[in-house]
């Protein structure tokens, strides 16, 4: 490596980290913030709060890296160019495509940044999250037992209990339902449990009595019971979740049997798809750095600065991002199709390679044409 491409890699990656870190505190930050507002305001502690809020983060670093890149790029091509160094890198001899060596070995620095997090911690994290949530949703302790008040832990759902015992019996219990349009019920029960259920936590009421009346008839049934069963999976969210295909493996997706996805109630295409996107979308970091830098080749030296250059790469990526989006969407209904995810690398190729050619046609040609 020659002495110039250490130089624009360290300033690349200089400016990289700094971008990096103002960003991801920027995400992060916010996302944390309703983070800590849905979780403190139902009663969670501020561990759960920290340990959800880590587990979110490598989701973060996933978004900002590719973004972070690009602006490193488009930085160090606008100080280069004030500065008069990349009159003077040209005048040595450089061409435009041996100036963009340094910028894609940055570019393939961050990739395998990205592949890190996209075939080990994302997965990681992202099973390990929706654990938490799930174990979170179950324990309504915080959220729906507490004793002495009336709560709503739900639109048309009341509940009122007197105490709640060491053991975790609840006393003298009072719920109200008028979720369905016309029809209130009231449950009125000595004692209660939370027990598990399939689909959610179940509240088992013992010696108490239900009753259901009839808006339309205006007529009160009572019903007397010894025990009772009362759902209240819908209330706080179920216990059981479908399996999120980010969350599994890469060996496991890349291994996996269309019979064995479906009892997981997953598709062949899905699984196919991820698995090219997690290889596919850290070469975008390469790109997103290559056509950062390079635009700024296409204008001349301008007082009102580079933004025309660095409006039409942003244009360009936006594109992509769409094309992106559009083959993603046929690509899910097709296993065959799951190539489709290396589409916005390519076109990222072609859009790097005009860049280049049209910086390389000489200027009077340009005009000309």
């Amino acid at each position: 490596m020659s002495r110039i491409d250490r130089y624009l890699l360290a300033q690349l990656l200089s400016v990289f980290a700094f971008f990096t870190l103002v960003l991801v505190s920027v995400y992060w930050v916010n996302r944390a913030a309703r983070l800590f507002d849905a979780l403190i305001g139902d009663g969670q502690s501020f561990w759960v709060f920290l340990e959800l809020s880590v587990l979110t983060l490598p989701n973060v670093i996933r978004v900002v890296l590719p973004l972070s890149a690009f602006a490193a790029a488009v930085y160090v091509a606008i100080r280069l160019t004030r500065d008069n160094e990349m009159v003077v890198l040209q005048g040595t001899g450089l061409s435009y495509a041996r100036m963009l060596r340094p910028v894609a070995l940055f570019g393939v620095i961050v990739a395998l940044m990205l592949a890190a997090l996209m075939h080990v911690l994302m997965p990681l994290s992202r099973a390990q999250l929706a654990e938490r949530q799930v174990q979170i949703a179950e324990n309504i302790t915080a959220r729906l037992l507490r004793a002495g008040e009336f709560l709503e832990p739900a639109d048309g759902v009341v509940v009122f209990l007197r105490e709640v015992t060491p053991e975790g019996e609840l006393l003298d219990l009072f719920l109200a339902d008028s979720r369905t349009p016309g029809t209130r019920v009231e449950y009125n029960a000595a004692s209660a449990l939370l027990v598990p259920g399939a689909q959610g936590p179940v509240l088992v009421m013992f010696d108490g009595v239900a009753l259901v009346h009839q808006t339309a008839t205006n007529r009160l049934t009572t019903i007397a019971f010894d025990d009772l069963s009362y759902d209240v999976g819908g209330l706080i969210g179920p216990a059981g979740r479908g399996a999120d295909v980010r969350e599994f493996p890469t060996a496991f997706l890349r291994d996996a049997g269309e019979p064995e996805l479906l009892e997981m109630d997953l598709t062949l295409a899905e699984a196919r798809f991820e698995l090219a996107s997690r290889n596919a979308q850290p070469l975008l970091s390469v790109i997103t750095s290559l056509i950062g830098f390079a635009a700024l080749f296409l204008g001349q030296f301008s007082r009102l600065g580079a933004w025309r250059q660095v409006l039409g790469a942003i244009v360009a990526l936006v594109l992509i991002q769409l094309v992106g989006n559009a083959a993603a969407g046929m690509a899910l209904r097709d296993a065959a199709r799951a190539g489709l995810a290396f589409l916005p690398v390519g076109m990222g190729v072609l859009v790097v390679a005009a860049m280049l050619a049209w910086a390389s046609w000489p200027r009077s040609r340009r005009q000309a044409a």
